[in-house]
């Protein structure tokens, strides 16, 4: 008899800006790739291979940090044209061996509901049937894009992509349902989908360091994060029911001030875009959502409207990374030249937030 079981595939390129400049240019192959502007320019790091990363350069990083944590970084101009042709040969192979049902989140990274070509037996069977789909799919990409993607596999959005981020880079991970609650008791809370920096402080205060120790708790969780204790207290347990957003809707925050008169002055610029920037962030931490993109909108004195963007690899939540983007947006393409009428910064690309690349080696069977 067969039983129908939920089997989610999580794919997320590995160091996805950096390896296609690698695999583009085999003298790049080995070095510290930055994707972003040079050190001695005004700029920011897109992403950082591996190699670059061991140096601790990150993704919203400013150019000049990361030039002095990795001197012998190569740094590279972003080619977003190219990663997003890239993208889409890449979200081509998906479809084409694992279905239609895909909630791609960026550009390199995607969920496939693959239940149906796995629903019988056990749920652990279901699940492990998948394992073959996976190697096919790594192999493929490898073998047509000459590029690595991690995997993961488990019964939930939640597992999947705590799966694929466990043995990065070209891992495979399978998280059984009979083993998801011990693979998260070591886990630090931050790992949990939707623990963003404000969570995470109110579970440390209340010395609740590791998912051990949320399934654990016998308080009322709602107490330290409000009505979200409720899920929080399922997610520590590996129960998650979020279907899959199909949709192909645009999403974006953003916030806009209009001022009664003019200004070019640089102290009332500035302290508009963090009060912008905290409300934004404040929003992505009740959604439990990162931003890949960070954009600036201006408009002058005549009504003139410009609007300016940057993407970055791995998505930012924070308002100090928020503000600290918007500035160099305007810096860089020097928006101030004369008073403002109206000042806004927004986010789009909205993810769900990136759990931290997990330390830890459990005993997961592939």
């Amino acid at each position: 008899m067969k039983v129908n079981r939920r089997v989610i595939l999580h794919l997320d390129m590995d160091a996805f800006y950096a390896s296609v400049e690698q695999r583009d240019n085999p003298q790049l192959k080995g070095q510290p790739v930055i994707v972003g502007s040079p050190p001695t320019q005004r700029g920011v790091v897109a992403a950082a291979s591996y190699e670059a990363r061991k140096f601790g350069v990150r993704s919203a990083m400013p150019s000049v940090t990361a030039g002095k944590l990795c001197p012998r970084g190569v740094f590279v101009r972003p080619r977003m044209e190219a990663y997003r042709a890239e993208s889409q040969a890449i979200m081509a192979i998906v479809r084409q061996l694992a279905g239609e049902q895909i909630q791609q989140v960026s550009v390199d990274e995607a969920y496939v509901d693959v239940s149906a070509a796995s629903a019988a037996g056990t749920a652990d069977v279901a699940l492990a049937q998948t394992l073959p789909l996976a190697r096919r799919l790594k192999a493929t990409i490898q073998e047509q894009r000459q590029l690595t993607a991690s995997i993961g596999i488990a019964p939930n959005k939640l597992l999947a992509k705590l799966a694929s981020d466990f043995q990065k880079p070209d891992g495979l991970t399978l998280i059984r349902e009979t083993e998801k609650v011990a693979f998260l008791r070591p886990l630090p809370v931050r790992s949990l989908h939707g623990v963003g920096t404000v969570t995470e402080e109110h579970l440390l205060k209340a010395n609740l360091r590791t998912v051990g120790d949320l399934q654990d708790y016998r308080g009322d969780l709602r107490t330290l994060v409000g009505n979200w204790g409720t899920e929080l207290k399922r997610f520590a347990f590996g129960e998650d029911d979020r279907p899959l957003d199909l949709g192909d809707d645009i999403k974006s925050i953003s916030s806009e001030n209009t001022f009664l008169q003019d200004t070019d002055d640089r102290p009332t610029l500035r302290k508009c875009l963090r009060e912008q920037a905290e409300e934004i962030a404040a929003k992505l931490e009740r959604r439990r959502l990162a931003a890949f993109t960070v954009q600036v909108k201006v408009r002058y004195g005549d009504f003139t409207t410009l609007t300016r963007q940057i993407s970055v690899e791995e998505p930012v939540q924070e308002a100090r990374e928020i503000y600290r983007l918007g500035c160099w947006l305007l810096g860089r393409e020097k928006l101030v030249h004369c008073p403002l009428r109206l000042i806004g910064l927004g986010v789009s690309g909205l993810h769900e937030v990136q759990a931290r690349q997990l330390a830890l080696r459990l005993a997961v069977s592939q």
